[in-house]
């Protein structure tokens, strides 16, 4: 190597050394460049294969008893094989954990905590998992799905795999394990020195709850109470300031780039607008999601799709049925106004025309590589195959093996023509906006002859409630 070259060289290295040196000290970016997979992301989420999980506990038909309360219990857990002492567990849910009471079911989801009882206590640095029961999902792969098209479009999303549980040895069901964001996700997402993360929901729908949808009240921390109450790591003085600054700069509707990570927010709607899940942020009530802030930026993370893919009916007095009106819905108006003009995060942003562009970009890239190349046919048919021993011998389903092929049938088909529509509105070719369906009333995807009901509805639960009255474990 000739002098001039060796300097130059030289010159890089050096220079590489200081921008590391920098960026240590500058705190997260370096993070970001070098995350590692956790031990629990190759072990329990691995998802190419169904995992088993035994529950162990003297006390389950009074847990059961009282799993509405959601408290904590004791139990052995055993994951693929390997033992785990003094976990707790209890349900969870919303809707999901009252109507499955109401109907007399005891297929609850439930919540694994490996330090409830003891600190520092963690399954390969993860230290708790949610068990979905695939409550209203006759296909047992509404969340799989939903979460894998978030992670394929790069947005930190929990990591799933599909169980078989058993409980102190006996059958109770397939179920979906899913990763509950907390440290480990945090640190597998956005590195060691992550920053705050939230779970925003209401205490009461019937309030206003402004700080759910986003929107700035005052500078008053209590006013942020739905946020603050839900953080999921210690907060301080500071940390409150710097989001309720980040939640003002958005509501300006001025210099978003500084309170909010655009590109990622704009790909987390792009997937989410086209799953229809509107028991979440886009939805009336606001909630289902996680809140990330990090240096006084937020971003939006993905939770709760069991009612994804149309199939959003619950607390709704006239729910909208009609798949052609579903499957079409609009993707610059994905909410009817009142809505909309309610939820800044998407509003605030749309009304960005550089912003608008990267979202129609985001979706046009979500099609190509995950609709459009074969990739989602090859991803559904190898899941069917995968859990289909296991559904057949599920003891607690909430539907019987021939709902399951009709329903994963049929989630295919709406994703396909959802694409369709979706493609059809990105080229102009479809009404992409409520006032431009009303103007055109019969344009878009035909799709009248899918029966959205198939997913999963109540006639499922009623007829399993009857059924659990004389055959469920």
């Amino acid at each position: 190597m000739g002098q001039g070259r060796r300097w130059k060289a030289c010159l890089a290295a050096a220079s590489a050394a200081v921008l590391l040196l920098f960026w240590g000290f500058l705190g997260k970016s370096i993070d970001r460049e070098t995350l590692t997979e956790p031990g629990y992301a190759s072990r329990l989420f691995d998802d190419s294969r169904v995992h088993a999980i035994d529950i162990r506990t003297e006390d389950w038909e009074d847990f059961l008893e009282r799993a509405p309360k959601e408290a904590y219990i004791p139990c052995n857990v055993t994951v693929d094989g390997e033992e785990f002492a003094k976990v707790g567990v209890r349900a969870k849910g919303n809707n999901s954990l009252r109507l499955t009471e109401e109907y007399g079911l005891r297929r609850y989801s439930l919540k694994l905590e490996f330090d409830h009882y003891e600190s520092g206590r963690n399954y390969y640095g993860l230290d708790k998992f949610s068990l979905d029961s695939s409550f209203q999902d006759n296909s047992y792969m509404k969340s799989f799905l939903a979460y894998d098209m978030m992670r394929f479009m790069e947005v930190p999303a929990p990591l799933c795999s599909y169980v078989w549980v058993t409980v102190n040895g006996a059958p109770w069901g397939l179920f979906l394990a899913v990763e509950e964001p907390e440290e480990g996700f945090a640190e597998r997402n956005f590195g060691r020195n992550y920053g705050k993360l939230y779970k925003p929901d209401y205490r009461l729908l019937a309030e206003e709850n402004a700080d759910v949808a986003l929107r700035y009240v005052d500078e008053d921390p209590d006013s942020y109470d739905n946020i603050f109450r839900n953080a999921k790591f210690p907060i301080n003085a500071a940390d409150q300031e710097r989001l309720i600054r980040a939640i003002r700069t958005l509501d300006s509707g001025e210099n978003l780039e500084s309170a909010v990570d655009v590109d990622e927010v704009l790909r987390y709607f792009a997937v989410q607008v086209f799953v229809m899940n509107w028991d979440s942020y886009l939805g009336r009530t606001g909630h289902n999601y996680f809140l990330y802030e990090e240096d006084g930026r937020i971003s939006m993370l993905p939770w709760d799709y069991n009612l994804a893919f149309g199939t959003y009916a619950l607390g709704m007095t006239d729910p909208i049925r009609d798949p052609n009106v579903l499957i079409n819905y609009p993707i610059n108006t994905p909410a009817p106004g009142e809505v909309m003009l309610e939820r800044p995060l998407y509003h605030n942003l749309m009304k960005n025309d550089v912003y608008f562009q990267k979202y129609h970009k985001y979706f046009d890239q979500f099609l190509k590589g995950y609709m459009e190349s074969g990739y989602f046919q090859e991803r559904i048919h190898a899941i069917q195959v995968m859990i289909t021993p296991y559904v057949e011998k599920d003891p607690t389903a909430f539907c019987n093996f021939e709902d399951f092929l009709t329903a994963v049938g049929t989630l295919e088909e709406i994703c396909l023509l959802r694409a369709q529509s979706v493609r059809g509105q990105l080229e102009g070719a479809y009404p992409s906006t409520f006032r431009q369906q009303l103007d055109h009333p019969d344009a878009g995807v035909e799709a009248s002859h899918v029966n959205i009901r198939d997913l999963g509805d109540f006639d499922d639960l009623e007829n399993a409630g009857s059924s659990c009255l004389q055959d469920c474990p």
